[in-house]
């Protein structure tokens, strides 16, 4: 089994590609930048967007996880919204299935929350309908991380220092909740 996974620091923090390539048994390959927004994986003209393209047309994967901008989900929903379309009609065409790794909101209390003028509730409950309406409107698996980070960050500490990425035992529960939702399926379709 094969998954790309295209996002940006919030994939890649803490090795999550690794743990759950350990999980599901299947080779993980990463197309991410610091700060990138699912947008750009569709420019050919960037360098992200030209390798996640060829990577699209030119090589076989089983899934495909999209991870948005921190907070784009909440922030430009619209763009958002775009992106994960015609993302997930080019990963549908060339055979493989779109998964959503739905994100959360920045931690509660954080100076990053407080600096923005955000509400912690706003934001965590925007960011899983986005990610939600996004999965239903296009045929795509959604691994609710965001939800499972609401649910235990009042009694596990779940974010890095900064309040908007994760420490390894939240990016352990990330891999955790893509893993268990990948591997539902394949069983499903069997």
């Amino acid at each position: 089994m094969r998954i790309l996974l295209l996002g940006n620091s919030l994939t890649t923090a803490n090795g999550m590609p690794r743990m759950l390539a350990s999980l599901t048994g299947a080779e993980a390959v990463c197309h991410t930048r610091g700060g990138a927004r699912l947008a750009e994986h569709l420019k050919e003209n960037t360098r992200l967007g030209a390798k996640t393209q060829k990577a699209l047309r030119e090589e076989s994967w089983d899934y495909v996880v999209l991870q948005e901008m921190s907070h784009g989900p909440f922030t430009e929903v619209q763009r958002f919204f775009s992106s994960v379309e015609h993302l997930c009609s080019q990963i549908q065409q060339h055979g493989a299935v779109p998964v959503l790794y739905a994100t959360w909101a920045y931690e509660k209390g954080s100076s990053k929350l407080t600096d923005k003028g955000w509400d912690y509730e706003d934001m965590a409950r925007a960011m899983s309908a986005a990610y939600s309406k996004a999965a239903r409107d296009n045929g795509a698996l959604l691994a609710p991380v965001g939800q499972r980070f609401y649910q235990l960050s009042q009694k596990e500490q779940l974010y890095a220092a900064d309040g908007v990425h994760p420490n390894e035992q939240g990016s352990r529960l990330a891999a955790e909740t893509i893993g268990r939702v990948i591997l539902e399926h394949k069983e499903s379709v069997k």
